[in-house]
């Protein structure tokens, strides 16, 4: 691949890591970087993730890396002394963790083996054993669904967005208990309330895909029905970009009076699909790519991106959304889509509503695979043509705390920022009848 692909970021959840929630690209093979005489396991992994802290390294961290590398050799020599010659490669990982934290660069950190693994089944669509579920915490437990994937095992089971989890096989309900079943593919009965009712429901994780493509759905509003496009993710193996162009011309055709753009919870992915997915509201979009080779021009118009003038990406029949937007964001939105919402009002194209985002929406990252796991590093930070920075979060237009008492709103049935988002479309700007500035 080679457009810049953005995760998300460390501080989350360990899925964040896992699944790909930072800003990056896919990196190819490292060629071992040896010291001489007998290499371990171990010694090996760490002389390749420090030839890359070296050398590729383009993020924001001030820190002497020469002297990070020696201080931390110190400790892999501590910690593989009793056999110096055969140290097994996992007894490198928390050496190197500990070091990617004194790095200072939230963006940057070691993905273990089993991270990498489903960070890879994330990124190109791939599967895994999931039930296909997103929950929200409620009660001091991630409880209360807040997504269900179509055609997962939970749409299949019949959970629905705002039910709350009791019990799981008659016990009390625990996050640990229902992650553990998952793992272990293991059939269960969720006992369950929806809207004050209680119901049972049987689920069995499965391996099943990845993908998660963006999704259309219609709510009243002030005059007509609003459309709003979930974008869940900017991941899925490709597809993203394509599916909100088609999703804008499905709400074009039904006569939508607005659309809202719902990024809660994106963790980011392929900063090209987010690009061109920003291009069916934003007529043009220009960035600079800075890093210690010079800088990188990317311009994207129309669902076509152009890296330093060459084509990096299109998609088919593109379309233009003009009518007035909104777009939604809370502390989970991440990354790719922080970059989103930033052109949206770089643009002023439309408010942002919600929570002061994640805050890693200025890099770009790669990701090397090393050994058997594998090093997210930030090689890019981003700036407008006049030299703006592209901020570390975005400050919603219209901020509205996302909490636990939203949470339990939702399980009434109210989802009071898309509330907020469908008022804010009366207000919003539209696009002129010439948005390219073209006679």
């Amino acid at each position: 691949m080679n457009a810049p692909y953005t995760l998300t970021a460390r501080p989350f959840l360990r899925v964040a890591r896992a699944a790909g929630l930072t800003a990056l690209l896919l990196g190819g093979s490292l060629a071992p970087a040896r010291a001489q005489g007998v290499v371990s396991p171990a010694q090996d992994l760490f002389n390749r993730v420090n030839q890359l802290i070296q050398n590729e390294y383009g993020g924001l961290s001030g820190v002497d890396r020469a002297a990070l590398t020696r201080e931390y050799q110190t400790r892999l020599d501590n910690v593989c002394a009793p056999a110096p010659d055969t140290c097994a490669e996992a007894k490198a990982y928390p050496v190197v963790e500990a070091e990617l934290t004194a790095l200072g660069d939230e963006h940057s950190f070691f993905q273990t083996p089993e991270d990498y693994r489903d960070f890879r089944a994330s990124v190109t669509g791939g599967n895994r054993l999931q039930f296909g579920v997103k929950l929200g915490a409620l009660d001091g437990q991630n409880r209360v669904v807040t997504e269900v994937v179509p055609g997962s095992a939970a749409e299949e089971a019949g959970l629905r967005r705002g039910d709350v989890l009791l019990t799981i096989d008659g016990k009390a309900y625990t996050y640990e208990n229902l992650r553990a079943a998952r793992e272990k593919g293991q059939t269960i009965t969720l006992g369950a309330e929806r809207l004050g009712q209680p119901l049972a429901l049987t689920i069995t994780a499965r391996e099943s895909s990845t993908v998660d493509l963006p999704r259309l759905s219609f709510v009243p509003a002030s005059t007509g029905q609003a459309a709003v496009i979930r974008i869940p993710t900017f991941l899925s193996g490709g597809g993203v970009a394509q599916r909100v162009h088609d999703l804008v011309g499905q709400a074009q055709a039904r006569g939508a009076s607005g659309v809202i753009v719902d990024l809660r919870g994106n963790t980011g992915g392929s900063l090209a699909e987010c690009d061109s997915s920003v291009s069916a509201f934003v007529p043009n979009l220009t960035r600079l790519a800075r890093s210690a080779d010079g800088n990188a021009r990317t311009v994207v118009s129309r669902g076509t991106r152009l890296e330093d003038g060459r084509l990096a990406g299109s998609v088919r029949n593109p379309n233009l959304w003009s009518g007035p937007m909104a777009v939604l964001v809370d502390e989970g939105s991440a990354s790719c889509s922080e970059f989103f919402a930033f052109e949206i009002q770089y643009a002023r194209r439309g408010p942002v509503l919600g929570e002061q985002t994640a805050g890693v929406g200025n890099t770009a990252t790669r990701v090397f695979p090393v050994g058997e796991g594998a090093l997210q590093l930030t090689i890019l930070n981003y700036a407008k043509p006049d030299g703006t920075p592209y901020p570390v979060s975005v400050t919603p237009d219209v901020v509205r705390e996302q909490n636990e008492a939203t949470t339990r709103e939702l399980t009434r049935g109210v989802d009071s920022l898309l509330s907020a988002g469908v008022d804010a479309l009366s207000g919003a700007p539209t696009l002129g009848l010439n948005p390219f500035g073209r006679p």
